[in-house]
């Protein structure tokens, strides 16, 4: 089973993740931030992983520091439940239309943290959170994960679609890159024999 428990306490977070790459979708996601919950939800429904998330952040300020620290933690997570990534396919891509909006990711988790987004919001916020944060989710992720991450949104007119695409996008590349490949036989993939 490839599950992973995590938990971060800082003076601006306190986060606790439970994650098992091979659920069904099931989630319980308590941010504090209701639009954002809204799109971790995403992940787990649409990337097929059993997700928990309770956070608990210094709102009183403002979300950053509790979209930051998800990213971090969500993306350690997924780091070690990979453990070795013996097996994995690694990387993968996936498209996600949401109504007006088109969405790519690819994803590949070769240790390498590095993220690129292209992405062209049509205001500064979306669900009461400022689209930046949207943005630094993904790439604290990657940090997290230590994957390289895309994402780009070839055109979408409302926010709200143009996240949602993003977050199914990621989800579905994310489960494709990490389902087990019965034909690697357990080897590492990578032509250095280690990840």
């Amino acid at each position: 089973m490839r599950i992973a428990n995590i938990e971060r306490k800082t003076k601006e977070t306190e986060i606790a993740i439970e994650i098992n790459l091979d659920g069904t979708g099931d989630y319980q996601i308590n941010t504090g931030i209701g639009f954002f919950d809204h799109m971790l939800t995403q992940i787990a429904v649409h990337g097929l992983c059993d997700l928990k998330i309770k956070a608990v952040g210094d709102l009183q300020i403002d979300p950053h520091h509790t979209v930051e620290d998800c990213g971090l933690v969500i993306g350690s997570a997924f780091g070690k439940a990979l453990g070795d990534k013996a097996g994995i396919e690694r990387a993968a891509s996936a498209f996600y239309p949401m109504d007006d909006a088109l969405a790519q990711a690819v994803v590949d988790f070769s240790g390498r943290p590095y993220s690129v987004i292209k992405v062209n919001w049509s205001a500064p916020t979306v669900g009461g959170l400022d689209t930046t944060l949207v943005e630094h989710f993904f790439q604290s992720f990657s940090v997290g994960s230590g994957s390289n991450l895309h994402l780009q949104v070839h055109y979408g007119k409302d926010n709200h679609h143009i996240a949602e695409a993003m977050f199914k996008a990621f989800a579905r590349a994310a489960m494709a890159a990490t389902r087990i490949d019965p034909r690697r036989s357990g080897k590492i993939p990578s032509s250095k024999g280690v990840i």
